[in-house]
Parts: C-alpha cells; sequence; structure tokens
C-alpha cells in the first residue's frame, strides 16, 4: 500500500530517528523528576505522562480483531496457491512457525529474562488462563459473527474468518468458471476495507515514539534504571532465539534444497539488509524475489510461492518474538506459565503471526491477542514499546530469511537447468547461456 501524502514527517524523520530522539528526551525528564526519588508533588504528573501510551495500546487492541479477520479473507480471495505446491508450502510454513516459537520458548524458560526486575504492583492482576481443548471446542463457534470483534476472541474470530474465506473463495472461483464477475465488488469491498484498516494502523504507529516517550520518562522518574536491565536481557534473549531459527533455516537449505548457506546467504543478503533498514517484509518483498531468482537462481515459481505468496502467511520472527514476549511478562509478574498456558501461547502466536501485516511495529498489535489468551494484562506491551522499535526489525529479518528458505525448499534438491540453443548471427556467435526454467 503507497503511502500517504500525510506522513511527510515521517520520511523525513524515519520512525527509528523519532523513536531515538524520544528516548534520549525520556532520559532527561526522568532524570529531572527524580530518577527513582521522585517530588511526591510531581507524581500525578508523572502517572499522567502515560496517557498517550494508554490511548496508543487501546487503539492496538481495537485494531488487532479486524485486521486479522480481513488480512485473513483478503488472503483468501487474491492469493493464488496451486493445489500440490499450496498443500507443502502449507506444511513448510507450518513447521517454520511452529519451531520458531519452540525456539522462543525454550530461550525464555531458559534464560528468564524477566526475572532481573519485578513489577507485581504495576497494574491489574492477571486471571489464570490454561489450554483447555473441550473448552476450546466448545466454544469455537461464537454466539454471534459480531462478537468475537467485541470480544477479542481470537478462536472465535479464525474460525469466522476460515468459514467465510473458504466459501467466497469457493464462491468465486465457481463465478470464474461460469465466466461470471459478481464476486469482484465484494472483493473490493474487502480489500479497501483491509488498506483502511492498514492506513488507521499506520497513524497509530506514527504514535509510538509519543508512547515511548511517556512510559520511558514515567518509569525512570518512579524507579530509576533497574527495569531497564530486565530489557536489556530480554533484548539478548530475542536475539539469540531469532539466531538460532536463522541457524534452523540454513541448515534447512543445507539439507533439503540444492542450494548450499554460502549462496544462500550471500545471495540473499541484500533482501536481508533491506528488511532490516526497512522493518517491513512487504518493503522488501520485490528485492528478495529478484535476489532468488537471479542470485541464489531458484525458479521463479518456487520464488513467487516463497517470496510473495508465502510473505502473507509467513512471520516466524514475529511468532518467535510474540511467544517470548508473553514470557516475559509473566516472569516480571512472578508468575509460572505452566505446559498448559505456554501451549496456549503456541497456538495463539500461530493465529496471531498470520494477521502481523508488513509493516512497522505491526506485531504489537497482534500481540494483544497472544496476551489476552493467556490472561496476561495487554497494557504490560507498553514496557514493551521501548525496544520494539529494535527487535522489529531483526525479527522482520528473520521473516524474510524464512520466505527465501521456503523457496529453497520448494525448488527441491536438484538444480532445475535448460541448456538455451546457440545462436549465430552472420557466422558470428551472439550468445550463449544457461537459464533456469
Amino acid at each position: 500500500m503507497n503511502d500517504s501524502k500525510g506522513f511527510v514527517f515521517s520520511k523525513t524523520f524515519p520512525l527509528s530517528l523519532q523513536i531515538a530522539i524520544a528516548l534520549i528526551l525520556a532520559v532527561v525528564v526522568g532524570i529531572l523528576f527524580g530518577a527513582g526519588n521522585p517530588n511526591p508533588n510531581f507524581i500525578d504528573l508523572i502517572n499522567h505522562l502515560t496517557i498517550p501510551c494508554n490511548l496508543i495500546l487501546k487503539a492496538l487492541r481495537a485494531l488487532a480483531t479486524p485486521l486479522i479477520l480481513l488480512a485473513i479473507l483478503h488472503a483468501f480471495l487474491t492469493v493464488h496457491i496451486p493445489g500440490r505446491s499450496g498443500r507443502k508450502l502449507a506444511i513448510l510454513l507450518l513447521t517454520n512457525t511452529l519451531i520458531a516459537i519452540v525456539i522462543g520458548l525454550l530461550v525464555a524458560n531458559l534464560l528468564q529474562p524477566g526475572r532481573w526486575w519485578s513489577v507485581a504492583s504495576f497494574g491489574a492482576a492477571p486471571t489464570n488462563k490454561t489450554l483447555d481443548p473441550w473448552g476450546l471446542l466448545q466454544d469455537i463457534v461464537p454466539p454471534s459473527i459480531l462478537q468475537p470483534l467485541v470480544d477479542n476472541n481470537v478462536i472465535q474470530l479464525v474460525f469466522v474468518a476460515l468459514a467465510f474465506g473458504v466459501v467466497l473463495r469457493a464462491i468465486k472461483t465457481e463465478q470464474i468458471v461460469q465466466k461470471k464477475n459478481d464476486y469482484q465488488p465484494v472483493e473490493q469491498l474487502i480489500g479497501l476495507l483491509f488498506e483502511a484498516v492498514m492506513a488507521v494502523l499506520k497513524w497509530v504507529i506514527a504514535l509510538v515514539p509519543i508512547a515511548v516517550f511517556g512510559i520511558v520518562a514515567k518509569t525512570i522518574a518512579l524507579q530509576g534504571f533497574k527495569p531497564f536491565i530486565s530489557l536489556a536481557a530480554f533484548i539478548v534473549a530475542v536475539l539469540i532465539g531469532l539466531f538460532l531459527q536463522g541457524i534452523y533455516y540454513t541448515l534447512r537449505v543445507r539439507f533439503g534444497s540444492w542450494v548450499s548457506p554460502q549462496r544462500f546467504l550471500r545471495g540473499g543478503s541484500d533482501a536481508l539488509l533491506t528488511a532490516f533498514s526497512t522493518a517491513s517484509s512487504t518493503a522488501a518483498m520485490s528485492v528478495t524475489f529478484q535476489a532468488l531468482m537471479q542470485k541464489i537462481g531458484v525458479r521463479e515459481s518456487s520464488a513467487s510461492l516463497g517470496a510473495l505468496v508465502g510473505s502473507n502467511f509467513n512471520n516466524d520472527g514475529t511468532a518467535l518474538y510474540e511467544a517470548m514476549s508473553a514470557l516475559f511478562v509473566g516472569q516480571l509478574l512472578g508468575l509460572h506459565l505452566n505446559l498448559p498456558q505456554q501451549l496456549m501461547v503456541v497456538f495463539t502466536s500461530i493465529i496471531a503471526s498470520v494477521g502481523a501485516a508488513g509493516i512497522p511495529e505491526a506485531g504489537l498489535v497482534t500481540m494483544t491477542l497472544v496476551f489476552t489468551a493467556v490472561g496476561l494484562p495487554t497494557q504490560y506491551i507498553a514496557l514493551l514499546i521501548t525496544v520494539d522499535w529494535f527487535l522489529d526489525r531483526c525479527r522482520t529479518a528473520i521473516n524474510v530469511m524464512g520466505d527465501m528458505t521456503i523457496s529453497c525448499l520448494l525448488d527441491g534438491k536438484k538444480q532445475h537447468v535448460k541448456q538455451v540453443d546457440v545462436i549465430y548471427l552472420e557466422g558470428d556467435l551472439s550468445h550463449a547461456e544457461v537459464q533456469r526454467e
């Protein structure tokens, strides 16, 4: 989606620069207000610094369910996947996402970054939700179609989205065969609504620097710099998790395709750098596609399925991050999420990652659904906003690396080449080359 003209400021000053400036100002303000020893007369004023952050979190919660609903419907209507390749693609996507979440949970459980600082008194007490398969089965059908949008119930939401998505796709396919176009107004409406939600989300994301300023200034003013030790540990833990996921990708490419790890990393370097610099897998899509075709050398069909189709569903880095965030906040609260609760995190992270749109900071939106599913108060996401601007770039690079991995695996263990005829013009060799299918 093209940026609107209203984002001139964000083009002049990138979001990362705005957040960096907000962090510097917040540190100065936090120190002026006491840096852990605030004047009692200023307590109310300090608490009011987080009002913008609270409003932004409410907006993110409000956008979460329509974003996922429209993302699934839009994908069903617009993405064309061949039957056999589609099944293989679905298996690869699900496997990679599961591995990413498992890696994230293992790293979070082993390192426990949230144990460095306790915030048990920071807000409402969390509820204790666990994975109940029979309860999920009984609760999967909502009492009304609009109820999941009101309750932020991700299970019911996905059920409704899948039901309508499958039906709309079947109707579209049938009408194409019959050479009818009655489906087009519905498809255009869903596409328009999806773009509208994305536009509103961009407006909200543009205000993130203000939220970062407020939450950091308040935290430093009331509690000093100690809380950021835990956030630093969380950054290290997430980077380790993403690095392990990257190793998993290279191993999959090494043993599951004809592409060597060196060729994979060297050929895809431009795509990974673009993903990191823009924090958007959508912005890196064309670069990824060209790198797969021209530098790595996979077939066009494999490149398009991985980079163009798979990118709509493959958000492994985001799923890993959301799972680790849930455990991190649980540790901050002094909670121990048991196995059923962590399985609920796995389930909801898979679903939420599908709705993580290819724009910066969109993972914050779907994270509200993961937190709600395990009973963690969503206001704790405010703590993560201060570091999300950096981690978003790192997990986006992993998302793109996952797209490239899918393409290589779909290309198979045999390199597909065909000889181009040697053309002679007036006795001279015009050209001779080997071209990929």
